[in-house]
């Protein structure tokens, strides 16, 4: 495939391969070579060998070919007209020219000054001429010192803008049992028998219900596959992202699920088995090794699995059971919570504006979100993103921290980013603590299923971050294959408006990028199997802490115009190994 005057610049020097048949007396242009992106494919192959003495791009374009030679031929100084000589020239003038374009550069005229403008022309620019105010060089002499003085006297004092602030208010669960009232006193939580009864009113696909305890010491226990892992947390003032929220700490529920044919509720891969194997504890949108997991395990309508409405069913009826703790939750006083913590959003006047994208899953059935529910990582009062077309929707940092998204996504569990997940999201506590950029939200998009809608919403998207004006941006998405179409055509929509942009996914092997553009040039890799693959456990290959401070890392050196070397052609892990710790290491500094 033979290449572009642009791409022959990109890679001028990387070796020169004639990408067809090509006779004797051509003067090589870009249209004659093969993109050398491709290259190491060609050599896995068997097609091409690169001998040492290849010549590079930049040396054989304008030279005339001696000899005809077959497709996939590297041209080496005995090919081409002049041979060694030619290109031992080329190489000197091109040095010259550089060194006497430099030197003419600075040959400037004296500065004239006249009654409010310094001109200054520049002889080899052709006529260039630069104006610049000259209010302090007209002055009277004696007055361009007091104007001096006074302009060292001032101080410009930039202020952070506090715009709202949540806190956050944990009180400890030591333990949690089965009553006949929920309660929770002296750290010990206990959950009415009989409450499933009335959660099952929630919705009636939801046809049975059974809550368990799963302690830490004895995690050998089977469960059916997990729908979702979400924290226990209710408002107590304000709304969502500002005011105060109570969270129990120590505890999480564990949703689980099936039909009534006994069929598992997931889509690509379950985590069914026993749950100290299929659990990657300590991840953000898992448990923590020493939680208590309450289990509530819902069985649904028969062959309403893989329909919006089935699992939908089951997070509502769940969802029920955590409301009536919520109300015990909310009379708690501040007094017994063990920790307090301030989160605040705030406006970084004068640093580089950033927003945080992530895509989520819009593509019906199992795959959807609630956006902003009336409690945090509720169910109730939230919008599913699917109703709402995908579109892109703004939630403030604190908003995402007050567990502003409800995850029914039932991807492959090893890349999925659940209710829990979102609620401890790596990336926005990074980026909203960071002091050196201005955060200025956090945007969520839905992956619709038909192509045409993706390039729609992303096009939105593109549109919407544009708008807000910020100088750089970080693109996540879960999961792997279709959605990977909307993850690329974020990139470039973002991309192409000369924003730069980070991309953040799972790929490894298994999930290997099916598309690609050229603004997809810094990609971080989320793959914690050693085999690329989708592990089913869970939580495995998700965005991580460590995950969080490569991509921060990656998009300030590109705002910086640091150049980003190219990836390796196949998956390998050494690679994001070693990034880690160059990274680690200036965090630690």
């Amino acid at each position: 495939m033979s290449i572009t005057p642009e791409t022959a610049n990109q890679h001028k020097n990387d070796p020169a391969v004639v990408c067809c048949l090509t006779q004797a007396g051509t003067v090589i242009s870009p249209a004659d070579l093969e993109d050398p992106g491709i290259f190491p494919d060609l050599e896995d192959s068997g097609l091409l060998k690169i001998p040492a003495n290849v010549l590079t791009i930049g040396q054989v374009l304008g030279k005339k070919l001696v000899k005809t030679i077959d497709a996939l031929t590297p041209i080496t100084p005995d090919m081409i007209e002049g041979g060694e000589e030619a290109i031992k020239e080329t190489e000197e003038k091109s040095v010259e020219a550089v060194e006497a374009k430099e030197a003419k550069v600075v040959e400037a005229a004296p500065v004239k000054a006249a009654s409010n403008v310094i001109r200054i022309h520049i002889e080899e620019g052709k006529g260039i001429n630069l104006e610049i105010p000259a209010i302090v060089a007209t002055a009277p002499a004696g007055e361009k010192e007091e104007v001096v003085q006074k302009e060292e006297k001032k101080e410009v004092k930039i202020e952070d803008k506090v715009k709202r602030t949540l806190i956050m208010r944990e009180f400890e669960v030591k333990e949690v049992k089965l009553g006949e009232e929920t309660s929770f006193e002296n750290g010990v939580l206990t959950i009415r028998k009989s409450i499933v009864e009335d959660a099952l009113k929630a919705d009636p696909l939801a046809k049975k219900m059974e809550i368990d305890i799963i302690t830490p010491d004895n995690k050998n226990v089977f469960t059916n596959t997990i729908m979702d892992v979400i924290p226990i947390a209710t408002k107590v003032e304000g709304n969502l992202g500002e005011g105060i929220t109570h969270v129990m700490s120590g505890v999480v529920v564990v949703l689980t699920g099936v039909d009534e044919s006994g069929i598992q509720v997931h889509e690509f891969g379950s985590c069914e088995g026993i749950i100290g194997e299929k659990v990657r504890f300590g991840r953000p949108g898992c448990p923590d090794e020493n939680d208590i997991m309450i289990r509530i395990h819902v069985t649904i309508q028969a062959g309403t699995g893989m329909e919006r409405k089935g699992p939908y069913a089951a997070h509502k009826a769940c969802d029920a059971v955590i409301q009536e703790i919520r109300e015990v939750l909310k009379k708690k006083p501040a007094s017994e919570a063990v920790k307090v913590t301030e989160y605040k959003d705030i406006e970084r006047v004068g640093r580089p504006r950033v927003v945080l994208v992530k895509e989520i899953m819009g593509q019906g059935a199992m795959h959807d979100n609630v956006i902003l529910p009336k409690e945090p990582a509720g169910v109730l009062g939230g919008r599913p993103n699917v109703d709402l077309g995908n579109i892109p929707v703004v939630l403030s940092p604190n908003e995402v921290r007050d567990g502003g998204i409800h995850a029914l996504t039932c991807i492959g569990p090893a890349s999925k980013e659940n209710t829990r997940h979102y609620f401890r999201e790596p990336l926005v506590n990074l980026l909203a603590e960071d002091e050196e950029l201005n955060l200025v939200g956090v945007v969520f998009v839905g992956s619709p299923q038909v192509n045409e809608e993706k390039f729609y919403v992303s096009e939105r998207l593109g549109a919407l971050v544009e708008a807000l004006g910020v100088d750089g941006a970080i693109v996540t998405t879960e999961g792997f294959g279709n959605n990977h179409i909307d993850f690329a055509s974020h990139i470039e929509q973002i991309g192409k408006r000369g924003i730069p942009v980070v991309g953040v996914t799972y790929a490894a092997y298994q999930g290997q990028l099916i598309v690609g553009n050229k603004y997809m040039d810094a990609m971080i890799e989320l793959n914690k199997d050693k085999n690329g693959m989708e592990s089913e456990i869970l939580g495995d290959n998700t965005l991580c802490p460590e995950d969080a401070r490569r991509a921060v890392a990656m998009l300030k050196a590109k705002m910086a115009g640091v150049k980003i070397l190219p990836p390796a052609k196949k998956w390998d892990q050494s690679v994001i190994e070693n990034n880690q710790k160059l990274v680690d290491e200036k965090y630690k500094a």
